[in-house]
């Protein structure tokens, strides 16, 4: 079944945005004061008084944003930030906002198109639905509620290396949103292991330039952070968090503890950057560009020091696989097989709720009443060890699959989009 030509799927996918629309409300009502889908844009304005404390003059790293946040993003950023600061508080909402659900729908666009699959106003209206339906998953609602930015820079990534091997400035890209943001970084790793060489040395010239450009402009704090700040790890929060979803989070979450062992962690994070990064390598080579990039994106969340719900946006793109085989490549029990490990994958990254009916202090402020979402605040004595950490287990599963389903040359055949040598 092609995707962009077939009317049954329009329909299903457009049903199932709708409903999506509706589950969103009954999740956490729209309306709820704070805790509805747009009701909170915290991280928007860390990002916005961090901009003005630089065009004040203040110190970016050492001043507390909204009384008590720290910025942690490099200083180039402010270039980004600095428009929104110059806005209303909800003007600047309402254009990020946009934003998000315009990069999210690109995204998806994008990798329909490395897929093969050709622009058809049918496949625009899946991936529309698409969006619905990602907005429930947890690292997109975080995302939208918070006024984050983690699905411009993937999106910043899956434009530049969704190209053919070969393309022009293909790499820059990335090396941008990585002088953003320093996780994107490992998209180099994988470029060199690919022996990508080209890509490799546009994305440290990308990096290399925003680094440069953010010294020439900003020196100081360009300086504080370059050399000082972004060790600091503890900036971002206590590794003994919820809804940290990285390796050393699950170490401190399970442990108790908020000294979780360096040494375990690192080597626990060595053993998954080596296994998720041979089925980066054996997807690459199959030609699955997107599948290897959502391996690569949600492995950098895994391995961080830190990593919240909304650093997990790489469930996008990979969800377009997921459906492109289901559609397309598959037939039999392994389309069922696949399909009934995305339902449950998707249901385990869903923005489940949880409700604590009592006054608490939440961020920066006090609230009568709390609205968290996502499984790990869930706690059930017999299914603790997965709920507490649902987005490892995710990338484990997609990592197995794709070593099984890629093991050796010929497997499935080589699927139109990025392949090897730059065909298309």
């Amino acid at each position: 079944m092609k995707l962009e030509r077939s009317t049954p799927a329009v329909v299903g996918f457009l049903v199932a945005g709708l409903l999506a629309i509706w589950f969103q409300h009954v999740l956490i009502p729209y309306t709820e004061p704070y805790w509805g889908l747009f009701g909170n844009f915290l991280d928007l304005d860390v990002y916005r008084a961090g901009a003005q404390v630089m065009l004040d003059g203040g110190d970016l790293y050492q001043a507390k944003l909204l009384g008590q946040m720290d910025f942690t993003y490099a200083p180039i950023s402010v270039l980004l930030f600095a428009p929104f600061a110059w806005m209303s508080a909800g003007f600047a909402h309402l254009v990020w906002t946009i934003g998000i659900f315009v990069a999210l729908y690109l995204t998806v666009m994008l990798g329909f198109r490395s897929l093969g699959h050709d622009a058809t106003w049918k496949l625009r209206v899946i991936a529309g639905s698409l969006v619905a339906l990602s907005a429930l998953l947890e690292p997109v609602r975080a995302t939208i509620w918070f006024g984050q930015i983690n699905v411009f820079l993937m999106l910043l990534i899956v434009a530049d290396l969704t190209r053919p091997e070969g393309s022009r400035l293909r790499g820059v890209g990335a090396g941008i949103a990585a002088g953003i943001k320093l996780t994107p970084l490992i998209f180099g790793a994988y470029l060199l292991v690919t022996r990508q060489w080209k890509a490799a040395a546009s994305m440290t010239a990308g990096f290399a330039g925003s680094v440069a450009l953010g010294f020439a402009l900003m020196p100081t704090a360009s300086t504080a952070f370059w050399f000082g700040t972004m060790f600091d790890s503890d900036r971002v929060s206590s590794p003994q968090t919820v809804g940290n979803q990285s390796i050393r989070g699950a170490i401190a979450n399970f442990a108790d503890t908020d000294y979780p062992s360096t040494g375990l962690w690192l080597v626990l994070s060595i053993l998954l950057v080596l296994v998720a990064g041979a089925a980066a390598i054996a997807a690459h080579r199959h030609g699955q560009e997107l599948l290897a990039l959502s391996i690569v994106g949600m492995t950098s969340c895994a391995v961080s020091p830190v990593a919240w719900s909304h650093h997990w946006v790489w469930m996008v793109p990979l969800l377009v696989v997921v459906i492109h085989h289901v559609a397309e490549k598959l037939t039999g029990w392994r389309q069922w097989s696949l399909v009934a490990l995305a339902i449950g994958g998707f249901l385990a990254a869903t923005a489940w709720r949880t409700h604590f009916a009592f006054p608490m202090w939440f961020a920066n402020r006090s609230v009568e009443q709390a609205y968290f979402t996502g499984l790990f605040f869930k706690h059930p004595p017999w299914f603790d060890w997965f709920t507490t950490q649902p987005f490892i287990p995710i990338l484990v599963v997609t990592v197995v699959i794709t070593l099984v389903v890629y093991r050796r040359p010929g497997r499935l055949g080589v699927s139109t989009g990025t392949a090897v040598g730059g065909r298309r």
